[in-house]
């Protein structure tokens, strides 16, 4: 997104790269907040979530998804081991946070390996190899404008349209370098092969 964000573990780090690739997302602030609560020894206390994920309103209605996106999401990076452990100590001011992040029309999130070291990260990590590649700059207008005005279409297509006489290896590099680049949109969270459908992001 052009930003640099703070973070404090490799899980905070992965986390950023997974939501920093998705074009529905419009911003993350590191440590956005102080949500007051009440400690259980009656004390307050203040509680400040790693991040806020603010969400590109018209993107997350154009996409079909199984939840609806909210305004924003609230979160916090906590491995599940450490969670698991302290969540007796911890529960009161995740409560704050959820109750906190309601008022606002926003979600809140306890985010651990499961929910971001996933296939959807791997497959963004195995992209980024393909960021700096080079590539011919007309073919890939060419090859934007055409999925703009016929809309989406597999990965096999558009080699088999604009890429032919090119060894795959080369053609899939051009692909993966336009998706890598967020010039073309495809869903990460699947396999990345050939069947994958390509389309051009409306940001």
């Amino acid at each position: 997104m052009g930003d640099s964000i703070e973070f404090e573990s490799t899980l905070e780090r992965d986390f950023l790269v997974k939501h920093d690739f998705d074009l529905s997302v419009q911003r993350i602030v590191s440590q956005p907040c102080r949500v007051p609560y009440v400690q259980a020894n009656g004390r307050q206390g203040r509680y400040t979530p790693d991040f806020l994920v603010i969400y590109r309103q018209h993107l997350v209605h154009q996409r079909v998804r199984a939840e609806a996106r909210p305004v924003a999401m609230l979160v916090e990076v906590k491995p599940r081991e450490d969670w698991r452990k302290h969540w007796r100590k911890w529960s009161l001011k995740w409560m704050a946070a959820r109750r906190y992040a309601l008022e606002r029309g926003w979600i809140f999130r306890i985010m651990d390996e499961s929910r971001i070291r996933d296939e959807q990260l791997s497959n963004i990590n195995f992209l980024h190899r393909y960021r700096r590649t080079s590539v011919p700059a007309e073919l890939c207008e060419r090859l934007v404008r055409d999925l703009a005005v016929h809309g989406p279409c597999t990965v096999d297509l558009v080699l088999g349209r604009h890429l032919k006489g090119r060894t795959e290896s080369d053609a899939l590099a051009l692909v993966w370098h336009l998706v890598a680049t967020r010039r073309i949109d495809a869903d990460v969270s699947k396999s990345l092969n050939k069947n994958i459908l390509l389309s051009v992001p409306h940001v």
